[in-house]
């Protein structure tokens, strides 16, 4: 049984007509709740691929027509199908304002709105957010627990992160403006800002080639700014992958010697070889 939001509330409707809705819509254990996932996801791809194509502005200008009503039969299936989403449970709040519930909402509500604001249509793109579902329909949010352990990692190198940001900030303030100062506001180099760009995009191994030093200095220079952007790229990696591989380790210590530095996997302890339970 799949479901969208806490199985401790009580969201099942009685029986009847509602009750019927409920196993197509939000149970993917019967023949038609497949089916209805599979034309909900064909419905997703179209929305996503008109909207990518709507940009390309020949295409566009020819078939603009075609193109808004293929949206509006989809939008209106999409509505209908909130629709039914609410008045299938009981508790209708907690769909609503459950994240997948503002996502459904978000993927609709832009196409409403330009019809009476033109002016705002470009956020349109908000339609892309429809692709998100695709986790709903295959029943991947049942994983999405695992993604704690990099969110926990993150948070516990956070402030080292943060520090190293800052240096990060320091160093590249202090590049740009050297590189301003070597190549005297000439060969792109027209400010300060602009040469903070050119230090940002070359510490990150980006090199767009837009700007670039003509002066042996300035070259010289860049060597020493590409050569530290590998080597600062590795740092918050392993930063991370520090706290990661932290994450995965048993959270009590050792009964003989006290030692909490023990694999997620380990039998024995590394320090005394006391064997785990």
């Amino acid at each position: 049984m799949r479901r969208i939001i806490k199985p401790e509330f009580d969201l099942i409707p009685a029986d009847g007509w509602l009750r019927k809705v409920y196993n197509v819509i939000y149970l993917d254990n019967t023949r038609q709740g497949k089916i209805f996932d599979v034309s909900l996801l064909i419905l997703i791809l179209i929305s996503v691929g008109l909207l990518m194509v709507e940009t390309i502005p020949l295409v566009n200008l020819k078939y603009h027509n075609l193109f808004y009503t293929a949206e509006f039969i989809i939008t209106m299936i999409f509505t209908v199908e909130y629709i039914l989403r609410i008045a299938c449970i009981k508790d209708k709040k907690e769909y609503i304002f459950s994240p997948i519930g503002i996502i459904d909402f978000l993927s609709i509500i832009p196409f409403y709105l330009s019809l009476f604001f033109p002016i705002i249509h470009y956020i349109g793109i908000l339609r892309m957010l429809r692709m998100l579902r695709i986790f709903r329909i295959f029943n991947l949010a049942d994983y999405m627990h695992d993604g704690r352990y990099i969110v926990t990692a993150l948070n516990h190198s956070s402030r080292k992160i943060y520090i190293f940001l800052l240096f990060m900030v320091i160093f590249i303030v202090i590049i740009g403006s050297m590189m301003y100062l070597i190549e005297g506001g000439k060969n792109g180099f027209t400010s300060i800002p602009q040469s903070i760009y050119w230090a940002v995009v070359t510490i990150t191994t980006v090199g767009y080639g837009d700007i670039s030093p003509a002066t042996p200095v300035g070259k010289f220079l860049s060597i020493i700014v590409m050569l530290c952007g590998y080597s600062i790229i590795a740092v918050p990696t392993g930063i991370v992958t520090s706290e990661f591989r932290k994450g995965k380790r048993y959270h009590f210590m050792c009964g003989r010697c006290g030692n909490d530095d023990n694999d997620n996997d380990a039998r024995y302890c590394k320090q005394c070889g006391e064997k785990f339970a």
